[in-house]
């Protein structure tokens, strides 16, 4: 690959904030749409498209703040409408507003369809040319920089292609400094993108044109490559794909893309290594689970399952692996289940759980994993329940508890209800009775392990469960069907520092739900505890 420095540049235009936030289900705070705003800052973004300072106060609030930050690499944008008909630009309050927001850019858009015109806008053609230009132009004059949004224009084109190419040279006459064909609907197919951008880029001369693309068929992402081979260099669109409807084309798969496949360069030297945390950032600030089967960027991305393949990543990184997954931020893992082989286990060496792996140890994991998934259990998404069949197949291997008896109730005094469990253990030879209540059995079944654990592991306090997953497997059992409990966990800081471990999930399966989660649990705790500290406290 060529150096980067000599590489075609693609502006990267992110409207997260303001695209991404007409999904379905997000709703962001002024906070979180600085701290987004400030991640891609970091990035090295381009442009950051902040909202519609016409359309609502909260954006008002976020332009207000913007300009108190100090913005290291990127534009923060103002994004707005032209003028409405029969009306002057400095009379549009909408217009206005994205003279107050007091940003250096501007993105406005406008209709390049004549079904858009006539039947939504219900104008003349040539009132909306002269609203194009006008808007332009009198943003021009207030001192802004404007990049015009050809809203529809891949709609437009197909209807009356002349006309869409008029609307593009309004925006030309009026100053606009880059041209952008967004395909508004989602409708649109690479080919019909790429022959159209071509035809535009001819026709409007030295003008930057870019892309805005939609998910609507899928083609997003696909879209937006075909646009930038037909000679686009300026693409917008959004962190995780998130907006309207289906979502815009997802700059989590495009930028890498664009670097990796088409060798442009479109952010600065080294950001590309963080896009995996940028999306996981932004996933969590968003306050939505992050896809992870995402191309490039999820947890999945670079996951291998099948016994075949993990044995040829052994031989060669590249056998089932397109890049090496660092240089987006991300990492090879290997997943064991019952499709594994010897190898997925053998791979894992070196890993917490891991560190000592053989052959025959191989082997031996692998044959319990097939007879436990075939009980219910599923391992690829609880690699710790997994570590902890390596771990109890060691010779000096000693449970760091054992059950001995557990007796959960669960009753209801008219409108209340409670729960109790109490367990009792054996822990380094001494018989621990608890006993705790809960909103319910899991969480009874919960204070009650951590109040036996906690004299002698102090750091039992600082781990919490980060999520609680049932899946009923035989369904046509009704009550009577397998249960599988998987448990996330994470804790506070405390345990397991040297390697770093901070997250692990475990799994239990059982015909009784209370079974199934006594041993996820039970598995979460010896799985973070026994490594970290041997026990610091005393029984009497």
């Amino acid at each position: 690959m060529s150096d980067k420095t000599s590489r075609p540049l693609v502006e990267i235009f992110d409207t997260t904030l303001r695209d991404g936030a007409q999904t379905e289900g997000i709703s962001y705070s002024v906070d979180d749409k600085l701290r987004i705003a400030r991640k891609l800052d970091d990035l090295g973004v381009a442009y950051i498209e902040g909202g519609w300072p016409g359309s609502n106060p909260k954006d008002v609030v976020f332009f207000e703040r913007a300009r108190a930050e100090t913005w290291r690499r990127a534009k923060i944008v103002a994004f707005g409408a032209t003028r409405r008909a029969n009306l002057k630009p400095a009379d549009d309050a909408s217009v206005r507003a994205l003279v107050d927001a007091g940003t250096e850019v501007c993105a406005i858009f406008g209709k390049s369809s004549v079904l858009q015109v006539e039947l939504v806008l219900r104008t003349t053609r040539e009132e909306n040319l002269k609203m194009i230009e006008e808007t332009v132009a009198y943003l021009r004059e207030q001192g802004k920089r404007v990049i015009y949004d050809a809203e529809h224009f891949f709609d437009g084109h197909r209807l009356d292609a002349a006309y869409a190419r008029q609307t593009l040279q309004a925006a030309v006459r009026g100053g606009a400094e880059c041209i952008v064909l967004c395909d508004t609907n989602g409708g649109s197919l690479p080919w019909q993108v790429e022959s159209a951008v071509g035809e535009v880029i001819a026709k409007l001369g030295q003008v930057p044109v870019g892309i805005h693309a939609h998910d609507d068929t899928g083609c997003g992402v696909a879209n937006t490559l075909a646009a930038v081979r037909a000679g686009a260099r300026h693409v917008q669109g959004t962190i995780n794909g998130y907006g309207e409807r289906c979502g815009n084309a997802n700059l989590c798969v495009v930028i890498p893309n664009l670097e990796l496949k088409l060798n442009l360069r479109a952010l600065p030297a080294g950001a590309l290594a963080h896009l995996h945390e940028v999306a996981r950032f932004v996933a969590e600030v968003t306050n939505l689970a992050p896809n992870v089967h995402m191309a490039y960027v999820g947890d999945s991305a670079f996951a291998h399952k099948a016994g075949v393949h993990v044995a040829a990543m052994q031989r060669h990184p590249d056998a089932y692996q397109h890049i090496a997954p660092r240089i987006v931020g991300n990492s090879t893992r290997v997943v064991i289940s019952e499709l594994s082989g010897r190898a997925n286990v053998v791979s894992k060496a070196g890993e917490p759980g891991f560190e000592n792996v053989d052959a025959a140890t191989s082997a031996k994991v692998i044959e319990i994993i097939k007879a436990k998934e075939h009980e219910g259990y599923s391992f690829e998404a609880a690699e710790a329940s997994a570590a902890l069949l390596v771990r109890r197949l060691a010779p000096d291997y000693q449970p760091l508890f054992t059950l001995l008896d557990y007796r959960g109730m669960v009753s209801r005094h008219g409108e209340r209800s409670m729960a109790e469990a109490t367990i009792k253990l054996s822990i380094g030879g001494h018989e621990v009775h608890t006993a705790a209540e809960g909103n319910g059995p899991v969480n009874a079944f919960d204070q009650a392990l951590r109040k036996a654990l906690q004299p002698l592991f102090p750091q039992v306090k600082d781990i919490s469960l980060a999520d609680y997953k049932v899946r009923i497997l035989n369904s046509n059992l009704g009550t009577a069907a397998i249960t599988r409990v998987l448990i996330d966990w994470h804790d506070g800081g405390q345990c397991d520092s040297a390697s770093g471990v901070r997250r692990w999930s475990t799994v239990g399966a059982s015909g009784n739900i209370l079974d199934a989660t006594w041993l996820a649990l039970a598995d979460g705790y010896e799985y973070i505890l026994t490594p970290a500290v041997k026990p610091v406290g005393a029984l009497t």
